[in-house]
């Protein structure tokens, strides 16, 4: 199996005997929510899209897997997803099959999905690779396996000495506590987890704030101590405990 980076989504490339794009976290529909709190930005639903397209023009993936949260309103789906969501859908589909594993975003999501479109929430292998959304226990058949999960939108924000900053998307992997998630005991290698950087610009949490208050089954067994950070495009930065080093637990 072999992982390859797209910075320009950012999307991940699992190519086994399948080639696989996964993306994570879209959020279409996220600026009518933001202009219920009173910042007002365009929608910018068709620039995503036209992001994604260039991500399946230079992969030519075999499957396009969504790892959830297409859509942003909790619990009810706006007006703006009603009107933009099928649309972009449609497209993908004519451009390659595409599946979905649900996030907690997702309610309603069967209205623009086929069945057989939709894996299941707790998670699935695909062409030997585990992918889940990330908000729920994973399904214990994904112990062993790679699990790619979105959900934790890891953002990084990097300091000197005298205070020049990068602030990036970030992918973080680490071997898991498969006692902790509840994996049946057996012998195969431990399982690891990468965290996607959320596809939506306008989305990021910061790394340092869920390595000091995980809030998800997966963030809360990884193995911090073990945890590695790369940017978007694949560049290694370095293990967790050196960004504090850096001031990427400061609050930005």
């Amino acid at each position: 199996m072999k992982l390859e980076f797209f910075g320009g989504g950012p999307a991940l490339l699992v190519n086994h005997t399948r080639r696989v794009l996964a993306v994570a976290d879209l959020h279409l529909g996220i600026e009518s929510d933001l202009a219920r709190h009173g910042l007002h930005f365009r929608s910018r639903s068709r620039d995503r899209l036209e992001r994604l397209e260039a991500c399946i023009r230079e992969t030519v993936p075999d499957l396009l897997l969504l790892l959830g949260d297409v859509k942003h309103g909790v619990p009810f789906t706006s007006r703006q997803e009603y009107r933009e969501i099928p649309e972009i859908i449609e497209r993908l589909r004519s451009l390659v099959p595409v599946q979905i594993v649900p996030g907690n975003h997702d309610t309603g999501i069967e209205r623009f999905f086929e069945p057989r479109e939709i894996l299941p929430k707790e998670g699935a292998i695909v062409d030997g690779t585990g992918y889940v959304h990330g908000h729920m226990y994973p399904e214990p058949s994904l112990a062993g396996h790679l699990i790619i999960a979105g959900h934790h939108h890891p953002l990084i924000s990097l300091r000197d000495e005298v205070g020049c900053a990068m602030r990036s998307p970030v992918y973080l992997f680490s071997p898991v506590d498969e006692q902790c998630l509840g994996f049946p005991p057996g012998d195969h290698e431990p399982a690891r987890v990468l965290f996607m950087p959320a596809f939506n610009e306008l989305s990021g949490y910061d790394l340092m704030r869920t390595v000091r208050d995980p809030f998800s089954p997966l963030s809360r067994c990884i193995r911090w101590d073990s945890a590695e950070v790369f940017l978007p495009d694949g560049t290694f930065i370095g293990p967790v405990s050196s960004l504090e080093e850096y001031g990427a637990d400061q609050e930005s």
